[in-house]
């Protein structure tokens, strides 16, 4: 297998993996956020993410990619780390929302690493492109939520 197909292969699924940590990231925010809409927006949040993951699929057919959802070592420490969190804050929708910032910084900083690869093909840098700045402008979303608490 040509090494440049491999490394695209491996710097899609580690954005595919982000997503399925973000997935189960967000059900875990949805399990400890108290208030109803912000439940709520969590939940749509870890659909949004299953249709990120669709489409990066979808955009590179031929590649290699995960077929199924199980995150990663680190993003279940990171889920761990939220129930620990929640168990000592004081506010768990604050807790929470601290973490959606935090785990959606992790991700642009991913995405942005991956479309940094010159050898990506169109369609799926278009997608990861698309997918960042979707991401880039939720993240003021969940600032917006986290200053209006």
């Amino acid at each position: 297998m040509n090494s440049d197909i491999k490394e695209i292969e491996d710097s899609i699924n580690d954005i595919i993996q982000k997503n399925e940590d973000a997935i189960k990231g967000y059900e875990k925010a949805t399990e400890n956020a108290t208030e109803i809409g912000l439940k709520s927006y969590f939940q749509t949040k870890s659909i949004e993410r299953r249709n990120f993951l669709v489409a990066l699929k979808a955009a590179a057919p031929a590649l290699k990619t995960r077929d199924d959802v199980d995150g990663s070592v680190t993003g279940a420490m990171h889920r761990a780390w939220m129930d620990v969190k929640t168990f000592f804050a004081g506010d768990n929708d604050e807790a929470m929302l601290e973490e959606a910032i935090r785990g959606d910084n992790a991700a642009i900083e991913e995405y942005n690493e991956v479309l940094a690869d010159t050898h990506l093909p169109l369609e799926a840098a278009s997608v990861i492109r698309k997918q960042r700045d979707w991401l880039m402008d939720d993240l003021k979303t969940i600032k917006t939520l986290e200053d209006v608490r």
